[in-house]
């Protein structure tokens, strides 16, 4: 893992250095968990969102980076009101890198696929009652078993394993909710997982994706399509997914209520999702 004290310099030190393009999470970045409104739900708060088109409006390139597939992202784009009329469509990178797109309307740009059968063979192995899902671009996910309510989003199709890995995927998520995080990890660690990319979630989640292939791999293919530099990015994020793409950008920001171990990689650790941390941020520069 790369700490702090490995990275190269900072480039938001230098005088006059603003960035041009921001990569920003979604989940405990942008959106929060409200229960005021008599329900359980995630909203972009006002400050943050506020905070985003006066990047946007100052001419930065505003990238949404997530592990959500592309059917859970485009709705957080019309969410913020992005891109506005009269504006280049926006860059999305999704499935934790796998999938870059253009919206609106949805346009696949790049994609990376892996043969996902041994990794997931070796977990299940392990972890015979997890719940396993692929997604089916553009329509939802193809599982096992339905996940917990409201943990992934769109048309879900009950297959079975052999079916879900029997062609290359570009991401697969494996949940067992009588599971820990920590356990997860440990799972990680032992098995080493042959041949994919790996990263735990807050619960007993696991994404699989190929090799090399994180939020960072598909931000730098957007910003090679734009004549950036990672330099010229500055990265908000708060999950173990995202210290790839915090480490890779010229400023990395962890948001407050991270992990410790994204916190430690992180050239700046602003406020929580709860305190605005991602508008604290924005403020900064625009």
């Amino acid at each position: 893992m790369v700490t702090s004290s490995q990275r190269g310099p900072d480039p938001s030190t230098r005088d006059g250095w603003r960035p041009k393009l921001v990569a920003l999470d979604i989940d405990g970045t942008l959106l929060r968990w409200v229960t005021d409104t008599g329900a359980a739900e995630e909203v972009v708060p006002q400050a943050v969102r506020d905070a985003v088109h006066r990047a946007y409006d100052a001419g930065a390139e505003i990238v949404l980076a997530s592990g959500r597939s592309q059917h859970g992202m485009t709705t957080i784009a019309d969410q913020l009101g992005l891109p506005e009329e009269g504006r280049d469509r926006l860059w999305i990178v999704a499935s934790n890198g796998a999938v870059v797109l253009r919206y609106p309307p949805v346009d696949i740009v790049h994609e990376e696929t892996f043969d996902a059968r041994d990794a997931v063979y070796a977990i299940l192995e392990r972890h015979p009652t997890a719940l396993v899902a692929v997604e089916e671009r553009g329509v939802g996910y193809r599982l096992n078993e339905h996940f917990p309510p409201g943990e992934l989003s769109g048309d879900m199709i009950v297959t079975p394993v052999e079916q879900l890995v029997s062609q290359p995927v570009s991401r697969v998520i494996i949940r067992d909710p009588y599971s820990t995080a920590d356990e997860f990890v440990e799972l990680g660690r032992e098995l080493g997982l042959q041949g994919t990319s790996y990263v735990v979630g807050w619960t007993a989640w696991l994404d699989l994706a190929p090799v090399g292939v994180s939020k960072a791999s598909g931000l730098a293919y957007v910003v090679d399509q734009l004549d950036l530099e990672p330099s010229d990015v500055l990265a908000i994020g708060d999950g173990r997914n995202d210290i790839e793409m915090l480490t890779w950008a010229g400023r990395g920001v962890a948001m407050g209520h991270a992990p410790d171990e994204v916190k430690e990689i992180a050239d700046h650790v602003t406020s929580s999702v709860d305190e605005d941390g991602a508008a604290e941020e924005l403020s900064r520069w625009f």
